[in-house]
This record gives C-alpha cells, sequence and structure tokens, in this order.
C-alpha cells in the first residue's frame, strides 16, 4: 500500500520520469507457420503486410504497461529447430505458439517440441506461455483438445504454464495472455532465493 501512494505522490509531484518498467528477456518458438511473427509484430503495432517467417532469429521488444518483453523469437523450420536450444540461455520464460488449425502430422511435431522444450534444463523451471494460434479457422482445436492432446496436466504438473486460445482477430485476448504471463515472471521474481 505505501508503494501505492509513494507512486501517485511521485505521479503528481514529481517532474522526474516514471520509474522504469521491468525488463524480461523471453524466447519465442514454435513450427514455422504457427503465427508468431504475426502475432509479435501486431503487439509492437507493426504493419502486418509482408511478414515473412523468420528463418534464423529476430528480437522484439514488445512495450507492455508494467513491462517490457525481450522477445527473442527463433524460426520453426526443420533445420532451425535442432539449433533452438542454443539460444535459451538466459530466458527468463517461454513462449509457445502452435496452430491450433494445424495437419495431425504438424501437430505431432508440435507436441514434441513443446514435450522437450518443458524439459529443457534451461526451461523446465521458467514461466510457460502456451497460444494455441488459428483460433478463428475452422478446423481448429480448442483449448481443451489441445490440453489432453499435449498431455499438459501430467507432462507440466508443478511448472508454472498458460495456455490460452488466440488469433490475429482478437489481439486484446493475446495482450490478455502476455499480461498474465508476466505476472508469473513478476511472482517470479518475488520468491525467495533457494538455497
Amino acid at each position: 500500500m505505501v508503494t501505492d501512494r509513494t507512486e501517485c505522490f511521485r505521479a503528481l509531484c514529481c517532474k522526474g520520469p516514471p520509474p522504469p518498467r521491468p525488463e524480461y528477456d523471453l524466447v519465442c518458438i514454435g513450427l514455422t507457420g504457427s503465427g508468431k511473427t504475426s502475432l509479435l509484430s501486431q503487439l509492437c503495432s507493426e504493419s502486418a503486410e509482408n511478414i515473412v517467417s523468420t528463418t534464423g532469429f529476430s528480437i522484439k521488444a514488445v512495450p507492455f504497461q508494467n513491462a517490457i518483453l525481450n522477445v527473442k523469437e527463433l524460426g520453426g523450420a526443420d533445420n532451425i529447430r535442432k539449433y533452438w536450444s542454443r539460444y535459451y540461455q538466459g530466458s527468463q520464460g517461454v513462449i509457445f505458439v502452435l496452430d491450433s488449425a494445424s495437419s495431425e502430422d504438424d501437430l505431432e511435431t508440435a507436441r514434441n517440441e513443446l514435450h522437450s522444450a518443458l524439459q529443457h534444463p534451461q526451461l523446465c523451471t521458467l514461466p510457460f506461455l502456451i497460444l494455441a494460434n488459428h483460433q478463428d479457422k475452422p478446423a481448429a482445436r480448442s483449448v481443451q483438445e489441445i490440453k489432453k492432446y499435449f498431455e499438459l496436466e501430467p507432462l507440466a504438473r508443478g511448472k508454472r504454464w498458460i495456455l490460452k486460445p488466440c488469433s490475429l482477430d482478437d489481439m486484446e485476448a493475446v495482450k490478455d495472455s502476455f499480461s498474465l504471463l508476466i505476472n508469473l515472471l513478476e511472482e517470479r521474481d518475488f520468491e525467495p532465493s533457494r538455497m
């Protein structure tokens, strides 16, 4: 409560800049065509025209009211996925985007990649935001179907993860999902360090 009063006082009386927002380094993974680049571009208010799949990696600073997310997006092609783990170091959270309307084969590949990420030593203790993208397509699977197919309940037990439906048509829902991830990141900041 004291913090709220201090912030109010600072906002009313002080001419200086507002306190800096915390920054978090995240890694964003998913197969090619899952929509990673499009979602991140929309969150950064960039033009949706001429978006091309990421072939290596790209980094975007995604601003939110209470935090800045420095998102390292990794390309999802077959020949790039084997190098994903080289880019995990320093990550504080994970965004996994999957195409909920993809073929059975692609869904199986996405499932294997998510399982691998959830069990990777550099990621296994981090918060995960799993976005079931392309919910606006007729073939899209529901979040419940994906949760069951991906075996998230048994696999991710004890881990902090969020599974949310999304599409480019509803960016408010996407922003809400990222806000939930920011809450998990903030909680992690306040956890007492383990000896």
